[in-house]
C-alpha cells in the first residue's frame, strides 16, 4: 500500500489464525463519541484531524498526498458501524473506503470501498472479501441515496459462520465464513482504475477531496497483549444474549430486502462474470455459500 496516495483507517489487524472463536465472555462496545481516545491518526502530515471535540474525523486527499488514521484496538469478530459522508462534486478518481484487515503477508480483508465519479453520476460502492491475500470476489452496487449529501451508516457483520455488508440496516450482501477471514477501511486516489476502469482521471482543480467519518461503534471481541476476550468456555444464553450478532443469522424479511438491493442496484457480480471465470467460478459462486 502506497501510503502517500492512499487515505486508511483500519479496525482490524487480527491475524486470520485467531478465527477460531466461537464465543465470548466480554465485549467492546465502542462509541465513537469521541475520535481522540479510539483513533490514532496514521499518516497525511495534517490532511487527516479529529475536530468538534473528538465527534467527527475528516479525511483529505490532494495532489501530494492522502490522509489515514486507525483504531487503538484489535478485534476478533464483531459487529462495525461506521457513519460516512463522501466526497462532494466531482470525485472522479477517488476511492473512499471503510474496510477490515489483518496483519501479515497473506492478509484477511472485508472491503467497502466508495469509487468517486463525475458530478451529477453516481458513486458505485465496491465490495470485496480477501481470505489469506486472495481476494477477486467484488459485487458493485449504485446507493438509493446520495451519499454525499449526509452522513449514512455502513455495517459489517462478522461472525465465524458470514459476513454481513448492510447500508442504514438494509442488507446489502451477505458471504458465507468458509474460509478465515479479517478486517480493513480506507479512501484512496486511484484514477487508475476506480472511475469507468480509468478512463476518468482525477480533476486536481477541485483539491482538497475530503470524506467525513463519525458515530464508530465497535461492538466486538477485542485481542489484546496475545489474547483475546473471545472464549470457548462461554457458552452461556447470558453471553450469547450480551452479542446477538455472533451466531446472527438472515431472517426472511432480511432477506427480502437484500434481494430488492440486489435485483435493483446491484450492477456487478463476480459469479456471473463468464468472461472472468472461463474455467468456471469460484467454489463459493453457489446459491448456497454466496448472496
Amino acid at each position: 500500500m502506497a501510503f502517500s496516495s492512499w487515505s486508511s483507517f483500519s479496525i482490524s489487524k487480527v491475524s486470520s489464525i485467531l478465527l477460531v472463536c466461537l464465543m465470548a465472555t466480554t465485549f467492546m462496545v465502542a462509541n465513537a463519541s469521541n475520535f481522540n481516545q479510539e483513533f490514532d491518526i496514521t499518516w497525511g502530515d495534517g490532511r487527516a484531524k479529529i475536530v468538534n471535540n473528538g465527534d467527527l474525523l475528516p479525511l483529505s486527499l490532494d495532489k501530494a498526498s492522502g490522509s489515514g488514521f486507525q483504531s487503538k484496538n484489535e478485534y476478533l469478530f464483531g459487529k462495525i458501524d461506521m457513519q460516512l459522508k463522501l466526497v462532494s462534486g466531482n470525485s472522479a478518481g477517488t476511492v473512499t473506503a471503510y474496510y477490515l484487515s489483518s496483519q501479515g503477508t497473506t492478509h484477511d480483508e472485508i472491503d467497502f470501498e466508495f469509487l468517486g465519479n463525475l458530478t451529477g453520476d453516481p458513486y458505485i460502492l465496491h465490495t470485496n472479501v480477501f481470505s489469506q491475500g486472495k481476494g477477486n470476489r467484488e459485487q458493485q452496487f449504485h446507493l438509493w441515496f446520495d451519499p454525499t449529501a449526509d452522513f449514512h451508516t455502513y455495517s459489517i457483520l462478522w461472525n465465524p459462520q458470514r459476513i454481513i455488508f448492510s447500508v442504514d440496516g438494509t442488507p446489502m450482501r451477505e458471504f458465507k465464513n468458509s474460509e478465515s477471514i479479517g478486517n480493513i477501511l480506507s479512501l484512496w486516489n486511484a484514477d487508475d482504475w476506480a472511475t469507468r476502469g480509468g478512463l476518468v482521471k482525477t480533476d486536481w482543480a477541485h483539491v482538497p477531496f475530503t470524506a467525513s467519518y463519525q458515530n464508530f461503534n465497535a461492538d466486538a471481541c477485542v485481542w489484546s497483549s496475545g489474547a483475546s476476550s473471545c472464549s470457548s468456555q462461554s457458552t452461556t444464553s447470558a453471553a450469547a444474549n450480551n452479542a446477538a450478532w455472533l451466531s446472527q443469522e438472515m431472517d426472511s424479511t432480511s432477506q427480502e430486502r437484500m434481494r430488492w438491493v440486489q435485483n435493483k442496484y446491484r450492477i456487478y457480480n463476480y459469479c456471473t462474470d463468464v468472461k472472468r471465470f472461463p474455467q468456471g467460478f469460484p467454489s463459493e459462486c453457489t446459491s448456497a455459500n454466496l448472496s
